[in-house]
């Protein structure tokens, strides 16, 4: 899975993080259909924005969902997912831009790729998906050329840019292509008129994509040799945030602009989750559901570590430092006395835990579930719930920036979120 707006699922109401995940696998799913099994690996977070944006902007039916049956990656769980022309969309949309993203990676030989073997089976592979995606585009009357003829002059761009060349000439390439698969959104939906903002979401969504994409992997690029549009401009970190946050403004402003039926999580996406993708990204983004909310209020670890981008990383598992049962009182930095500890429970043996360990991977519960650990019995949360979770509105110190009367949080705030 990839993508730069991964919501913690612990953000967001129940209402909402069913209907996000209808929309992945609503995607995956089309994919499947459309395209067979393969190429169900496309599947990714920003995409499914595409299905998303076009279902926000009709009147809900009974005809937009189906029940999909037991999936590994539900824990075997059934669960009613998008159909229609968003999800084709976004289906097609995903395949040409993963195309694009192989065939780069081809251009850089990265890992395997280096060998000619892989590389031209990789080509053979993209190539196939730029097919497919042009298939369904032309089903839906979207012209996947637009995306295709972008990726192109991305590689043109990226030959002739060097230390003073603006960043933004870089990124054009990406916003065109986000550009018109947000628009089409409103022709699939019969709303024209939201055509030209969804453009302009798309653009800025497309350069957030591309800058955040550039600084998580500036030190690996580095390191590697491989080009990177900040280090080859001579764009600092600053600068680099400077437009992410400007893009931000503009993606919400945007939105303001479009029509909705029902926007709300499309809200969430765009507004709320795209600007912590950037706090991730220049490391200001911290968890305050793995550890209580102690990082959030600045109390940090001993493994906390200055970051290159200025930011910090803070050692977010563990338990807080100190004692966890002192006493509480008017000075006391953990509120509350701490319960004791469970009486431990009775442990399995090796082969014992092997077998249920087996047993919960194949059905992926340790990914996306919750568990008992196959050991020691104790309830864990599987690797989807270790993500970057926090208040939805931050404590809602400055929703009023990018909330402006939502409603798609329950932080029992004054500010209208």
């Amino acid at each position: 899975m990839f993508g730069i707006v991964r919501p913690c699922t612990h953000r967001l109401s129940e209402g909402l993080k069913a209907e996000w995940m209808a929309h992945l696998c609503g995607l995956c799913l089309a994919l499947r259909s459309d395209h067979g099994q393969f190429a169900r690996i496309v599947t990714n977070y920003d995409g499914l924005i595409v299905s998303v944006l076009t279902e926000a902007q009709t009147e809900r039916t009974p005809a937009q969902r189906r029940t999909a049956g037991p999936c590994p990656l539900r824990a075997m769980r059934t669960a009613p997912v998008a159909r229609g022309e968003g999800a084709r969309l976004a289906a097609a949309v995903s395949l040409v831009l993963a195309s694009a993203k192989v065939r780069d990676h081809v251009a850089d030989r990265d890992g395997l790729l280096k060998r000619r073997p892989v590389a031209a089976a990789a080509r053979r592979v993209a190539a196939g998906w730029d097919r497919a995606g042009a298939r369904t585009g032309a089903q839906l009357g979207f012209d996947t050329a637009l995306l295709v003829d972008a990726v192109d002059r991305q590689t043109g761009i990226e030959l002739l840019a060097g230390p003073g060349t603006p960043l933004l000439t870089v990124t054009e390439p990406t916003e065109t292509a986000t550009a018109a698969a947000f628009a089409h959104t409103a022709v699939l939906a019969g709303k024209p008129r939201n055509a030209a903002p969804l453009a302009e979401a798309g653009r800025l969504f497309g350069r957030l994509a591309h800058l955040l994409d550039a600084v998580e992997d500036q030190e690996a690029d580095a390191a590697s040799g491989a080009w990177n549009p900040l280090t080859a401009t001579g764009t600092s970190r600053t600068e680099a945030r400077r437009l992410c946050d400007d893009a931000l403004r503009g993606v919400r402003l945007a939105l303001r602009d479009a029509e909705f039926a029902d926007g709300k999580l499309a809200h969430v996406l765009l507004a709320h989750e795209l600007r912590r993708s950037v706090d991730r990204a220049f490391a200001t983004d911290v968890c305050s559901h793995q550890s209580g909310g102690l990082m959030a209020e600045g109390l940090t670890s001993p493994g906390t570590a200055d970051h290159p981008s200025g930011g910090r990383h803070t050692r977010t598992f563990g338990p807080p430092p100190g004692n966890p049962y002192a006493p509480s009182g008017p000075g006391a930095p953990f509120g509350p006395p701490q319960p004791p500890p469970e009486p431990p429970r009775d442990r399995r043996g090796l082969i014992a835990g092997c077998l249920v360990w087996a047993g919960l991977a194949c059905t992926c519960q340790m990914c996306c579930g919750t568990f008992d650990d196959p050991w020691s019995r104790q309830r864990r949360e599987g690797l989807c719930s270790q993500c970057d979770c926090g208040d939805c509105c931050d404590g809602c110190s400055n929703c009023g920036d990018c909330c402006d009367g939502c409603d798609c949080c329950d932080c029992g705030c004054d500010c209208g979120c």
